[in-house]
Order: structure tokens, then C-alpha cells, then sequence
């Protein structure tokens, strides 16, 4: 049983964001096992609203995407520049992870006896 707050990071086993498309952004978040995927996927700590709370968007251009039968959750949304333009301090979005990784997952609730 986990028993303190957890972040994405902590649950993930690998986080990555990448390009897609010149006007759009997507994070792939991937779990190694089933629990930590369950854990994160059903603790309503990653929603289009806490994406875009993260990455200062509209919530309503957040596309999540719950993949359990590959342990993957993944979001895209808006860039917030074109890529490549004068204003782009990250040309392929790689570096965009950390604020997902951040992100606190609350402990589950103690089921009760």
C-alpha cells in the first residue's frame, strides 16, 4: 500500500514529450507495472484541467488518451509557439516533461476492514 503523496515521476517509468506537428505538443507517460498505471489513471490527479493548469492552455484543446492495455497515458495539446519560430525555446518539445513529472498523485484512501 503506498503511503504518502507520489508524483508522476515517481510512478513512471518513462516520461517523454515530443512534437506533433508544428503546432501541437504530446507527453507519453508509461508505467511498469499495471498498479502504478492504475494508481495514477484512477487518482483523478492527471485530468485536461491539471494538464492545462501545467502548461498554460485551454482545457478544452486537451486531448487525454488512457491506454491500459499498454500501461501508457498521453496528452496533447496546443504549443504554446509554432515550431521554429523566433519565440521557440524548445525546438522539439523534448524538454517539456518535468512539469507532468512533477505533478503530486495523492495517496490512495485506506480501504476500509
Amino acid at each position: 500500500m503506498i503511503e504518502r503523496n507520489h508524483t508522476v515521476g515517481d510512478q513512471a517509468a518513462l516520461i517523454r514529450t515530443k512534437n506533433a506537428g508544428p503546432f501541437w505538443m504530446t507527453i507519453d507517460i508509461f508505467f511498469a507495472t499495471d498498479a502504478a498505471y492504475q494508481y495514477v489513471a484512477e487518482s483523478g490527479a492527471l485530468t485536461e484541467n491539471a494538464v492545462a493548469r501545467l502548461y498554460q492552455t485551454d482545457p478544452a484543446a486537451v486531448l487525454l488518451y488512457r491506454l491500459p492495455a499498454i500501461r501508457v497515458i498521453k496528452a496533447s495539446f496546443p504549443r504554446p509557439v509554432v515550431q521554429g519560430s523566433f519565440a521557440d525555446r524548445d525546438m522539439h518539445s523534448g524538454q517539456q516533461h518535468v512539469p507532468v513529472a512533477g505533478l503530486v498523485v495523492p495517496a490512495p484512501r485506506a480501504q476500509p476492514a
